[in-house]
C-alpha cells in the first residue's frame, strides 16, 4: 500500500464523484486538489459546498484571499499557498495584497490587517478568539456575522 493520494480522472474517480468532478474541471481545469478529493466522494461534496457558502459571505473576493492567505501561511501549506495565489490574481487581487500576505508583511489598508489579525486568532486559539480581539475585530468595521462567517472559512480550508 502506498501513501500517496490517487489523482482521479473522470474514469478512475469513483461513480458518485463523477459528474460533480466533471463540473469542476471544466470551471477550474484539471485540478490536482479536486482530483484527489474525487476519492471521497462526500469529501468532494462537502469541500464544494463549504467553498460556496463562503463565497456567499458578505467578505469581498480581497477579503476572503486575506482570509484563505492567512490559513494557509499560518499552516505553511506548499500547495495552498500557491494555489490561492493564483486564485487570487484571476479575480484582479492587488499584487501588494497577495505579497503581503505570502511575506507576512503588512497589508496596505488597516482593516484587512484586522481581518488578518482576527484570523489568525480564531486558527491559534482553534476557535476561541480573545474579547480583546473580537472587539479589535468589531471596532475595525467588521461585524458579528463577519465573526461567524472567518470559522466558516476555517471549516472550508
Amino acid at each position: 500500500m502506498t501513501n500517496t493520494f490517487v489523482f482521479h480522472d473522470l474514469e478512475t474517480a469513483p461513480e458518485a464523484s463523477k459528474e460533480l468532478l466533471n463540473g469542476l474541471f471544466a470551471k477550474s481545469g484539471r485540478n490536482g486538489f479536486y482530483a484527489v478529493l474525487a476519492g471521497s466522494p462526500e469529501t468532494l461534496k462537502a469541500y464544494t459546498e463549504l467553498h460556496e457558502l463562503f463565497m456567499d459571505t458578505n467578505f469581498t473576493d480581497e477579503e476572503r484571499t486575506v482570509i484563505w492567505q492567512t490559513i494557509n501561511v499560518e499552516h505553511e501549506c506548499n500547495f495552498c499557498v500557491p494555489a490561492h495565489t493564483a486564485m487570487a490574481k484571476y479575480m484582479n487581487i492587488n499584487d501588494n495584497v497577495i505579497n503581503a500576505l505570502r511575506d507576512e508583511t503588512p497589508l496596505p489598508k488597516s482593516k484587512l490587517e484586522a481581518l488578518r489579525s482576527f484570523t489568525l486568532e480564531v486558527v491559534r486559539t482553534r476557535g476561541h478568539a480573545s474579547e480583546s480581539a473580537i472587539s479589535d475585530f468589531l471596532t475595525a468595521g467588521y461585524t458579528h456575522q463577519n465573526i461567524l462567517e472567518v470559522v466558516l472559512g476555517q471549516f472550508k480550508k
